[in-house]
């Protein structure tokens, strides 16, 4: 059978998805779990490589196995395998052929802000403390400008070699709630980096060392020196990725 699994997780103590040499990462401690499942080794396949520090609400994979455990008891099976910052809190049947990563998809990602005066002690690990004031309406502008398709040259991590940068964000928004600002992304596909520097680009037009129309120049110039620092892993989520036009987390 083609599994489809939705997870949530903490990314603080792990060195983004990907499975590495030496390091403990997200995509490791499930394969562990799903060996002793299935008393084999079981490769999965997630739809977002979410980097070190980084956490996620909707991360899918997709993975075969025989059907010995069924669907709705698979949740649980791994909840008593899984380390407590994980959890896989649906499982379904997935087509034959469905990739998590490769199948049709889009993502989107929260970068979460904490504006106040001092840090929330109990946030810190999932908001990044940018004490404010922030203008609210001047990033809302600037998001604005990096809607629709364009080429991110200027907003991709600098030890990336993709050559295609353009992209269509289908998604640019700025809101808040309290203290806290909330920057929300999607797209069909992001460049390395690209949201995190999306993000402190952002907080460079709020803090006012920008201008809502500077982006235009970034984007048309290519130069990542132009746009703002690449914000720190802990704000960021993937909060859902959407396939064949389902919105919901994990739809599909």
């Amino acid at each position: 059978m083609n599994y489809k699994v939705t997870l949530a997780y903490d990314g603080t103590r792990y060195s983004g998805f990907q499975r590495q040499a030496n390091a403990n990462t997200i995509q490791e401690e499930v394969e562990k779990a799903l060996e002793v499942i299935y008393g084999r080794r079981v490769r999965i396949s997630g739809a977002g490589r979410t980097d070190s520090g980084v956490h996620a609400r909707g991360q899918v994979i997709s993975f075969e196995a025989d059907g010995r455990v069924p669907l709705k008891s698979l949740p649980h099976a791994l909840k008593g395998l899984l380390p407590r910052d994980i959890v896989a809190w649906k499982a379904e049947p997935a087509a034959e052929g469905f990739h998590a990563r490769f199948s049709p998809s889009r993502k989107e990602y929260c970068y979460t802000v904490d504006s106040g005066a001092f840090p929330d002690v109990f946030t810190r690990r999932y908001a990044y403390h940018y004490p404010g004031p922030l203008d609210l309406k001047a990033m809302q502008a600037a998001a604005a400008e990096l809607k629709g398709e364009h080429d991110f040259s200027a907003f991709q991590g600098a030890t990336s070699d993709t050559r295609e940068t353009c992209r269509r964000l289908e998604e640019a928004s700025v809101f808040s709630r309290g203290h806290y600002v909330k920057m929300v992304f999607r797209s069909g596909g992001f460049l390395y980096k690209m949201v995190r520097i999306m993000a402190g680009t952002l907080l460079q037009v709020g803090g006012g060392n920008l201008k809502p129309g500077d982006l235009r120049d970034i984007l048309a110039s290519g130069c990542r020196e132009g746009a703002g620092p690449t914000a720190p892993p802990h704000g960021l989520c993937l909060e859902l990725v959407l396939y064949e036009g389902v919105f919901g987390p994990g739809a599909g």
